[in-house]
């Protein structure tokens, strides 16, 4: 992947579905004040996300399309390690929403010493789901 622009992910020819392109997004390059979607399970947002971030657990997103967040530009999505994010752009994208996967996730931002923000009252933390989750909405 390039270092400042976005690389983008081909997926679905595989299984003969139609092609689609989802941009990937370096973390560094997200803003603070960028519009993410955080599609972990509970118990991962609560752990740590990234300020602001929305959680819509991916099991969830088909059921609570109505609370997405509304952007100017494409709604960054993100997961643990960018693999249920790209489901969930691709099922969002597929939904004409406008959508970007955040590269490697929380696990990535966390690396790249961006903050995180915990519900817990503990120290911020990137943690597995505590059930596993869902692999598409």
């Amino acid at each position: 992947m390039r270092d400042s622009d976005a690389a983008t992910a081909s997926v679905g020819s595989d299984w003969g579905m139609a092609e689609t392109q989802i941009p990937q997004v370096d973390v560094r390059t997200v803003g603070e004040d960028a519009v993410i979607l955080d599609v972990r399970e509970p118990n991962e947002y609560e752990a740590g996300h990234a300020p602001g971030a929305v959680s819509i657990p991916l099991g969830d997103l088909r059921a609570r399309l109505a609370e997405l967040p509304d952007t100017d530009g494409p709604l960054l999505v993100i997961c643990r390690s960018g693999v249920r994010s790209q489901a969930a752009a691709e099922f969002l994208a597929e939904r004409g929403v406008e959508t970007a996967n955040i590269a490697g996730g929380t696990i990535a931002w966390y690396n790249a010493g961006k903050a995180l923000v915990s519900e817990t009252g503990q120290t911020p933390a990137v943690v597995p789901p505590s059930t596993p989750p869902p692999l598409a909405p």
